[in-house]
């Protein structure tokens, strides 16, 4: 009976053994699972700035081209119509002076 009580008393030091290794097991586990959810976390959240900042800076660049566009546009249109102005103006002025010699004549 001894032997028995022996062989009892171990199963039940094994299985208590077990017991709490499978607890640490089931502990381990989860704060390894929680770790990985931190970290995923955190890479995702370095993830959206780094897309925020991405977006940004290519924002930031299809302004500044819209822009030196637009500027090269309004420089072109500029000197075109500075050179309308200039060739209107030749013409009114040879209007002016043919107007004026046609006054004279009929006067005289």
């Amino acid at each position: 009976m001894v032997i028995y009580m022996t062989t009892i008393s171990e199963a039940i030091t094994t299985i208590k053994k077990a017991e709490n290794d499978a607890d640490k097991l089931i502990e381990d586990t989860e704060m390894k699972s929680s770790e990985m959810i931190d970290e995923a976390e955190s890479q995702s959240k370095k993830n959206v700035e780094n897309a925020k900042k991405e977006a940004q800076e290519e924002a930031e660049k299809m302004l500044f081209e819209a822009e030196t566009n637009a500027k090269k546009e309004a420089y072109q249109i500029t000197n075109k119509t500075a050179g309308q102005v200039e060739v209107n103006k030749k013409k009114a002025s040879d209007n002016v002076d043919e107007a004026a010699e046609i006054i004279v004549k009929s006067i005289l």
